[in-house]
């Protein structure tokens, strides 16, 4: 089971990006696609599917967030084709971040934003063995810049199973940004790989909500635990969401709520919904209370 798994925030198009994704990447699949009543954006679609056998929810609630490129996923490709044709298809309707060629760490790479403004960082890995097609990455702008190493070093003791890679930092004479930042860094959290990086240059945006990682919880101790190890503003706090202390959200949920989700009785759906959305913090109990209906 995935313990980590990226959710993106639509306005509606949750179903439609996700039909688009599994069509260009290979070994993709859309898992489910439920609906939740009467929340505060409507009915809030939820789908769940795979990329290169990798998880992700989708949601579709409003035009409250936005996607930015201070979270992008870099996609290891074994080709420079498999690079050229993935561009071809993502590019259309979006925007360019960095051009496709060639740069000193990769002979075939680009960084774009599709049309749904999502960003996608593609890269021909040439001989580096890909043990994980798909990487999560986080940049560190504006007032967090400089944070990257210390917030690697910070989930690294939140997590369980969490190793710090490789960190490669700026040098002298690479300015604007500051000599000893991080450039490039990996690390793992609970056997997935991500990445982070340091960035001074003049970027309008920061981590939103339109991108959080839902962390999946066996018991009411682990929710707890995550919770009081992650959550640092307070007024962010809402329906099992948080934010940390660098502005990056997260979701905190049990793993039951997979099964609540996805069950086909709509007055059971619609208890947990009721029962959930005053919450902060998720209390399992009340949730499979309302799921049976006690």
């Amino acid at each position: 089971m995935q313990k980590i798994t990226p959710c993106l925030w639509f306005d509606k198009e949750a179903k439609e990006a996700a039909e688009f994704y599994t069509s260009i990447f290979k070994n993709s699949r859309i898992k489910s696609t439920t609906t939740l009543p009467n929340t505060p954006s409507g009915n809030t679609e939820i789908v769940t599917f795979e990329l290169f056998g990798q998880e992700f929810t989708l949601m579709s609630a409003g035009p409250l967030f936005k996607f930015t490129p201070a979270v992008s996923f870099l996609v290891a490709l074994s080709t420079k084709e498999e690079v050229n044709a993935l561009w071809g298809q993502l590019s259309v309707g979006g925007s360019v971040l960095m051009e496709l060629g060639t740069y000193p760490f990769s002979d075939r790479y680009g960084w774009v934003q599709d049309k749904y403004g999502l960003s996608w960082q593609l890269m021909f890995a040439d001989d580096r063995k890909i043990t994980q097609k798909i990487t999560p990455t986080l940049m560190f702008v504006g007032k967090q810049c400089g944070n990257a190493e210390e917030a690697i070093k910070f989930y690294a003791t939140v997590f369980h199973n969490a190793k710090v890679g490789n960190m490669l930092h700026y040098s002298k004479g690479e300015e604007p940004d500051k000599e000893g930042s991080i450039k490039h860094a990996a690390f793992m959290l609970e056997g997935q790989e991500f990445a982070a990086m340091d960035s001074a240059r003049d970027h309008h945006f920061t981590f939103t909500e339109a991108i959080s990682f839902e962390v999946r919880c066996k018991t009411q101790k682990e929710i707890d635990y995550y919770w009081g190890k992650l959550s640092a503003v307070p007024e962010a706090e809402q329906c099992g969401w948080l934010k940390d202390k660098y502005g990056l959200s997260w979701q905190v949920v049990p793993i039951d709520m997979d099964k609540m989700m996805q069950d086909k009785d709509a007055q059971k759906l619609e208890r947990v919904v009721k029962a959930f959305l005053p919450m902060k913090k998720f209390d399992l109990k009340v949730l499979k209370r309302a799921y049976e209906g006690n």
